[in-house]
């Protein structure tokens, strides 16, 4: 059997596979959004008319935002070193998820994006990568980069780039947290600052999720990493986390996530730890439990239900799924519509704001979070984030 052959068979055995059949020559296409179809179409589309289109930009820089599709693409930049539960697989193999988050983009948001995977893992490379393209680009969404190096991409990028720039594995994890938990207080008759939370994971989410939910006002809040408990003081600690130890852990907890968990309100799963039975039943009443490991929750639905109120986790057959397609479609799009410069601290809690009052008085225990098919939820996020744009000066329309 010939090489070609070989492959040939193996492509179709792979094709039997719904996932792989779905993905043959991947997610995405480019289509134009003019049609031309004679000399004059022609003579506008490409040269000479679009020279004139050209000297305009020259002349005014500001114009391509309405004379280009710049003003509404995003760049989905990742070097492959932490995708999904997969890890550190490469460039070539993280383009899949690239590819849908692309997808999710267009569907839910109608946002334009461009998967880029980067053949680089050095921090320099990558920024001065992404500063050299992105004259191109309206934002930059940051995708499956891994900590710590993701937090120092992201700073220097803001500091150089007048477009949004985006870590949705932070800040999109944190704005829907921050809503389902908000609402998830509601329900248990209390407020985000009547909540004492114990995170497990100090990795791009864990520490996203910590700084906008003190932020939003909870009452404390401790991470765990896999040494234990994060404190102020504790010896080893790289500078982000000795940066989150200054802001959280107000109680001083120190030693392992079991011991922290008994008594407190808040469990928000963020890491592959498994945590017993035993230890979630140390937990006060009416615990909350977000449970987002994926694919297997740190503590399994089924046993959390026994001790929590109410219980989230990041998959999608189980209620209250924590899911970032609930704000980066938004997030871009509110951006967008107001031209911002950057996105701040307050727009992403604006989006968990709006994000949460769509729940409305239908809460309950399982229902303390939009589906991402509920049809209002990029408008309102969107709308929230544009708004807060404008209050915070970095709109430019």
């Amino acid at each position: 059997m010939t090489s070609e052959s070989s492959s040939r068979t193996r492509n179709q055995h792979l094709d039997d596979d719904p996932a792989f059949a779905l993905h043959r020559g991947g997610k995405l296409q480019v289509t134009s959004t003019v049609d031309v179809h004679d000399q004059e179409g022609l003579s506008l589309a490409y040269t000479p008319g679009v020279a004139r289109v050209c000297d305009g930009i020259a002349d005014t820089p500001e114009l391509v935002e309405d004379y280009t599709w710049r003003s509404n693409l995003v760049a989905v930049v990742t070097d492959g070193t932490a995708v999904l539960g997969l890890g550190d697989i490469g460039p070539e193999a993280s383009l899949p998820v690239m590819e849908g988050k692309s997808l999710l983009f267009k569907q839910f948001g109608d946002v334009d994006s461009v998967p880029i995977a980067l053949a680089c893992t050095d921090v320099d490379e990558i920024v001065e990568t992404v500063v050299r393209m992105s004259p191109s680009f309206g934002g930059i969404n940051l995708e499956d980069i891994s900590a710590p190096r993701c937090f120092e991409i992201e700073k220097r990028l803001r500091e150089r780039l007048d477009i949004p720039v985006f870590h949705d594995d932070q800040h999109g994890t944190a704005i829907v947290t921050v809503a389902a938990l908000h609402n998830a207080a509601r329900f248990t008759g209390r407020t985000l600052g009547d909540l004492r939370a114990v995170v497990s994971g100090a990795g791009a989410a864990g520490i996203a999720v910590t700084k906008m939910l003190i932020d939003g006002g909870i009452g404390d809040i401790a991470v765990a990493d896999s040494k234990g408990m994060i404190y102020d003081g504790r010896e080893g600690l790289t500078p982000v986390k000795r940066e989150l130890a200054a802001i959280s852990n107000k109680a001083g907890l120190r030693g392992s996530i079991e011991s922290a968990l008994a008594g407190a309100d808040v469990f928000i799963g963020l890491s592959a730890g498994e945590v017993p039975e035993n230890v979630v039943a140390t937990m006060a009443e009416n615990s909350i439990v977000f449970a987002m490991a994926n694919p297997n929750p740190e503590i399994h639905p089924d046993v959390a239900r026994r001790y929590a109120s109410v219980v989230a986790t990041g998959r999608s057959d189980f209620p209250n799924q924590i899911n970032n397609v609930l704000a980066f479609p938004g997030v871009f799009r509110g951006a967008f519509d107001a031209r911002a410069t950057a996105i701040t601290e307050n727009m992403k809690l604006a989006a968990a704001t709006a994000l949460a009052a769509l729940v409305g008085d239908d809460l309950s225990a399982d229902y303390v979070i939009p589906s991402p098919f509920d049809e209002r939820v990029v408008p309102a996020v969107a709308a929230a984030v544009a708004a807060q744009a404008r209050e915070d000066g970095v709109a430019r329309r």
